[in-house]
């Protein structure tokens, strides 16, 4: 079962990653290429909503393989129990909680002058958690990569 589990680990970043890519440049804009600016709106927060349960879920079951991963080279001396993989995944699923459920939140009532920041700003430090969010995904899917490629 082990090979399973590993295959996994080096498949499910790269499959992240082409999701991410694909709601940030085809999805999103093209909502707002061919909609009203508000239906356009509610469409890209839909698709936003729903790629924020995936990255949920995708970041935790590679945090669970990633630390599983790590328990095993801890017990046979080859590493800590704590991976440059769970630091990734952990990043990830971060910016995702505080980028999509802390800050996207906030948006309507932004919208309608409300709050602290004003929705342009709201709106850029939600799209830099994702961008973050982002280079952290492949960062964990060019070393799941790279460790496919060594013998």
């Amino acid at each position: 079962m082990a090979p399973l589990f590993e295959g996994a680990r080096r498949l499910l970043p790269g499959l992240w990653a082409g999701f991410l890519l694909c709601v940030a440049a085809v999805a999103t804009p093209a909502a707002f290429a061919v909609l009203l600016p508000a239906d356009a709106g509610r469409v890209a927060a839909r698709i936003l909503a729903q790629e924020a349960s995936v990255s949920l879920v995708v970041g935790a079951l590679l945090l669970a393989l990633e630390r599983a991963r790590a328990r095993r080279a801890a017990a046979v001396g080859q590493g800590s129990q704590f991976s440059t993989g769970m630091v990734l995944a952990l990043g990830a699923v971060f910016c995702t909680v505080l980028g999509y459920h802390g800050v996207q939140t906030q948006l309507p009532a932004a919208r309608l002058g409300q709050g602290t920041l004003s929705f342009g700003q709201l709106h850029a430090v939600s799209a830099l958690f994702f961008g973050v969010k982002g280079l952290l995904v492949l960062a964990l899917a060019w070393r799941a990569g790279a460790a496919r490629a060594q013998p």
